[in-house]
């Protein structure tokens, strides 16, 4: 039930990101569900492979190279699917600030939801 509505919850922010900020555009509910899907298995298939090849740069830049990577991801996401787009790399950039933003407020909100006592 935590995933189903984990699921549901982050098309609903992406498409908030999308209604806040013009660089990312999402057709429909549809569309946000299929992107968050691709989303999730890019940053659970591709992103532990990127992290480790640009790991000296990571440690040099403090880190911060991770939110380059996270904005290819997303751009990435965006480019194979339909009706899901982002303008160039800044859009990418700032979407997935967003979208990771919602997404830590979606998974403490879910964390107290569904709390096993």
């Amino acid at each position: 039930m935590k995933l189903i509505s984990k699921w549901l919850l982050s098309a609903s922010a992406l498409l908030f990101v999308a209604y806040m900020y013009s660089g990312v555009q999402v057709s429909s509910y549809s569309s946000a569900l299929i992107a968050v899907v691709v989303i999730g298995l890019l940053n659970a298939v591709v992103r532990p492979v990127l992290v480790v090849l640009t790991l000296p740069v990571t440690v040099v830049t403090l880190g911060l190279f991770l939110f380059v990577i996270n904005a290819l991801l997303f751009w990435a996401a965006a480019t194979v699917l339909d009706g899901f787009h982002v303008r160039g790399f800044v859009g990418a950039l700032v979407g997935s600030l967003l979208y990771s933003a919602l997404g830590i407020v979606i998974e403490s909100a879910l964390e107290r939801l569904f709390a096993h006592k």
